[in-house]
């Protein structure tokens, strides 16, 4: 499976995928998990021959094309992004492989239309997924409409004169609900006061499969990722025209609209991006990726109050005890961390409140915020891109969130009445 021959000739099994790459031979792990997943049902194409066999005939069954791209492909990426694009065109599928390509070389080659992004040594079953994926995920179409990137906008001008309360949420496990509850925190500290409703704006500093867009049905703009990429000069219009604003109340700075890599920005990006947001704003939401990056050191000193997201069973604590014993090691304010527990047993569970408090002890920390099961609501909720007080008012789990923001606005005022 070496050249273009290799897909061309008669088979007994039709090809349905193609790896595209300079030399495959370099992506062995690759080789590995296509033919786990595909068996002989696959093929390989060099960069030449890839397009004149997306044009061929015999390539009217494929169900998609894994591109494989390293540093040194990285001049070559005209030729790369030709294939995209006649992929595109004629309805294939493509994932993309990459191994230290640069950030700006991955973002190029995303817009251009590829549908999924495996690093490269692949994770375990990360080929699987993203075809999995793949399945559930219409065919491209050609001139598909694109969402206008000047939607929504934030008509919020940037005027500085702030020193706003930073409110990170991490989930240390995955679906703890920590978007979840970073949105619906915002949007209530957002209309906690009809008189004077403080600023409140929510960052989306998961790059890669942030879905405060999605809970909030806001489009995802291209000036985001403009901002991103040079943070070194921004100012307060352009940080301002990347905003989308839900409701002319709360201000969002959304995921960008392509899968990103975690390090597209550094510490110093994010020391900037955090300082411009506290400048004009009396709340900042910040819903942080679940994985711990080079940057998240920067976020948690800025921090007034770091949420962490945990349930009641082991991986959380076993999470929560990794996280306590790394900011200690380092020597960083683990002291800031709250640990909220999502989906936290009822009143009446004597035996699950039991369970909770044993699991404090046995951390050694405080559980100061309990979170009732939101259940189908919060499910309906976010697929409306509606927080919970605009569809389930009287829900437990809102009346909890809600009494929350009460409680920190309520903090801010009097902090800043005894300031004054």
């Amino acid at each position: 499976m070496s050249s273009a021959a290799t897909v061309l000739k008669t088979e007994a099994a039709p090809i349905l995928a193609c790896t595209v790459s300079r030399d495959v031979a370099n992506f062995d792990l690759l080789i590995e998990d296509m033919e786990a997943e595909m068996g002989e049902s696959w093929g390989d194409l060099s960069f030449q021959d890839a397009v004149l066999f997306l044009n061929q005939p015999d390539a009217v069954q494929l169900r998609f094309i894994a591109i494989a791209v390293d540093s040194e492909d990285e001049d070559d990426l005209a030729r790369i992004s030709g294939i995209i694009t006649t992929a595109r065109e004629r309805g294939v599928h493509v994932i993309l492989i990459a191994e230290e390509i640069s950030p700006i070389a991955l973002h190029q080659l995303l817009r251009l239309g590829a549908d999924d992004f495996v690093p490269y040594p692949l994770p375990e079953r990360a080929l699987h997924d993203a075809i999995e994926r793949l399945g559930k995920s219409p065919s491209p179409i050609v001139g598909a409409a694109e969402p206008d990137p000047n939607a929504a906008p934030s008509t919020f001008k940037a005027t500085g004169g702030k020193d706003g309360v930073i409110l990170p949420v991490h989930g240390l496990a995955g679906g703890t609900g920590a978007t979840t509850f970073a949105v619906n925190l915002a949007w209530e500290l957002a209309s906690i006061s009809k008189k004077s409703p403080p600023r409140v704006c929510l960052l989306d500093f998961d790059f890669q499969y942030g879905s405060a867009s999605t809970y909030l049905d806001l489009p995802r703009r291209e000036a985001v990722f403009e901002l991103l990429s040079d943070t070194a000069h921004m100012d307060g219009d352009s940080f301002s025209q990347a905003l989308s604003t839900f409701n002319d109340r709360l201000h969002v700075l959304t995921a960008p609209a392509d899968m990103l890599p975690l390090d597209i920005v550094n510490s110093e990006d994010v020391q900037r991006l955090i300082e411009m947001a506290r400048a004009n704003f009396d709340f900042v939401v910040i819903d942080m990726p679940s994985t711990v990056v080079s940057w998240t050191e920067t976020v948690l000193a800025q921090s007034h109050v770091y949420f962490a997201l945990i349930e009641l069973d082991m991986r959380s604590a076993q999470n929560a005890l990794r996280m306590i014993r790394a900011l200690k090691s380092e020597g960083l304010p683990a002291e800031k961390l709250r640990f909220v527990l999502n989906r936290a047993p009822r009143f009446t569970d004597l035996t699950g409140k039991s369970r909770v408090r044993r699991m404090a002890e046995s951390l050694d920390i405080a559980i100061e915020v309990q979170l009732p099961d939101g259940g189908k609501q919060v499910t309906q909720s976010n697929d409306h891109g509606l927080p919970l007080a605009e569809t389930a008012a009287k829900a437990p789990l809102r009346k909890e969130i809600q009494k929350l923001a009460k409680s920190l606005f309520d903090l801010n005022l009097a902090a800043e009445t005894g300031r004054n």
